[in-house]
């Protein structure tokens, strides 16, 4: 099988002590390529040597909306700087949260819209963080019409993954999947068309349930291969497979 981690934070300290054999180990399991979303600009310069050191990862350079109060108003001018410099795979990971009430909201929309015209303007797609914000990142992307991109763990509803599919956009979905209580996901993960889904771990977060409690790694992708071939009734070659296609359709990988 040839398996893609659309969403997977191998940068961070998390994965300082063993990242070598975890490459290994997502190797010889098939997981060929994975894509590290950048969090903040500080991060950018490890993330892109991480990248750069190694031919299965893929850099995407953003300001994650989580750390809204930490990014300055300059990182922007960096950002279109550096993606000049060293063009990445993607812009993101980029959004919206409003389901922590303590972040700004205008700042957030300020930084999603200035991100969304960046990767317009270069042509990129981009790599959603959207927690209970949908209709309103729907909005922005009907207006800034990027190349597309991933609605990274989604969760919304139907009717919204419509929209986003509309847009040119493939959806996310991971660990979520893999416990026997998240019916909504069980229920979109059984519904939405297979040709717009992709395959994540955002790891070190959202372990699958098999590993409940430990940090999470991009190698439990295989728990997530396996938790939507069985809500599918499906192979997991055939969906490893059309997962696959998706993401390297969606990100232009080779």
């Amino acid at each position: 099988m040839f398996l893609v981690d659309t969403h997977c934070h191998l940068d961070v300290a998390d994965f300082d002590v063993d990242r070598e054999l975890i490459l290994q180990r997502c190797t010889a399991a098939g997981i060929q390529q994975i894509v590290v979303p950048a969090i903040d600009q500080p991060g950018w310069a490890k993330l892109l040597r991480l990248c750069q050191q190694h031919s299965n990862l893929y850099p995407a350079l953003g300001l994650h909306p989580v750390y809204i109060d930490q990014h300055r108003p300059e990182d922007l001018r960096l950002l279109e700087t550096q993606i000049a410099q060293t063009p990445p795979l993607a812009i993101g990971e980029i959004g919206l949260d409003f389901y922590i009430k303590t972040l700004d909201r205008e700042r957030q929309l300020e930084l999603f819209e200035a991100q969304l015209q960046i990767a317009k303007t270069a042509d990129l797609p981009v790599l959603l963080h959207v927690r209970k914000a949908h209709d309103q990142v729907l909005v922005l992307l009907k207006k800034y019409r990027v190349r597309g991109g991933i609605a990274h763990a989604f969760n919304g509803s139907e009717q919204q993954a419509q929209q986003y599919i509309d847009l040119g956009f493939k959806l996310g979905f991971g660990g979520t999947m893999t416990y026997d209580g998240s019916k909504k996901i069980h229920q979109l993960a059984k519904t939405l068309p297979l040709e717009s889904i992709v395959l994540e771990t955002d790891a070190p977060d959202m372990v699958v349930e098999q590993h409940r409690g430990e940090r999470n790694s991009p190698e439990y992708l295989l728990d997530c291969l396996t938790a939507f071939a069985e809500l599918r009734n499906m192979s997991q070659e055939d969906v490893a497979q059309q997962t696959t296609q998706n993401a390297r359709d969606v990100l232009q990988l080779k």
